[in-house]
């Protein structure tokens, strides 16, 4: 499997393009609406046949371009069954497989920052949206967050995959691109070295963040795979 990760610096979003080496066969994974253009001229570049736009989670800080993917290049959406979109082409659950030529990506469900939580699974590699973020985790104070089942999705699916299976998250605000399983079961200060359940419950439900500048805006918007304002 080839991967190349993208960012859009507005919302610190990754975007991550995939392909079957082989077959030419390509998934993007979390395609920002303003970064349209860049990543259509990229698979053009690269001769890539988009199969498939996917989503990690319903976002709320940014709108998703695989609506209008969709529309120029005729690949599925996929987003999980939880999300209720009426646009998606499949509705994923946990244990699905997205072929890619020779190459899978299978889903896993991971809820916890979101209901609609999936990870994506492939050959030494995961991409784990915002559950598991590079020494973080995502946010659970809204939109069906759950930290308890952000720890169990953590800990009990994502750790136990091999240490050293790679860890592409959808977010990152400290400049870091990728980690480990291994690094985040030492390193990460709110679920590594052992850390208990009711303690990272705790750390989650006392943290005060900010709503997210264009939540109200942008979880409609990606409800509808980004076909709307």
């Amino acid at each position: 499997m080839q991967i190349r990760q993208l960012i859009d610096n507005r919302s610190s979003t990754y975007t991550y393009l995939v392909w079957d080496p082989e077959s030419r066969e390509a998934a993007i994974i979390d395609p920002v609406r303003e970064q349209l253009e860049r990543d259509l001229k990229l698979l053009r570049e690269l001769d890539l046949t988009l199969k498939y736009a996917l989503e990690t989670h319903i976002h709320a800080d940014h709108i998703t371009a695989s609506g209008l993917i969709r529309e120029l290049v005729g690949c599925s959406i996929g987003v999980h069954r939880n999300a209720a979109s009426e646009c998606s082409d499949l509705e994923l659950e946990d244990g699905d497989v997205i072929s890619l030529g020779e190459t899978k990506l299978q889903v896993i469900h991971t809820p916890g920052h979101t209901n609609t939580d999936i990870s994506y699974l492939g050959d030494g590699v995961v991409f784990t949206g915002d559950i598991l973020l590079i020494r973080g985790s995502g946010r659970t104070d809204f939109q069906s967050g759950d930290p308890g089942q952000s720890y169990d999705s953590i800990v009990h699916r994502l750790f136990t995959l091999p240490n050293e299976t790679l860890i592409y998250p959808a977010h990152d605000y400290s400049g870091f691109t990728c980690s480990t399983v291994g690094e985040e079961k030492k390193f990460n200060p709110r679920l590594g070295d052992g850390i208990q359940r009711d303690d990272y419950i705790r750390v989650m439900l006392a943290m005060k963040s900010a709503k997210p500048e264009r939540m109200d805006s942008a979880v409609p918007g990606n409800q509808a795979c980004g076909l709307i304002e």
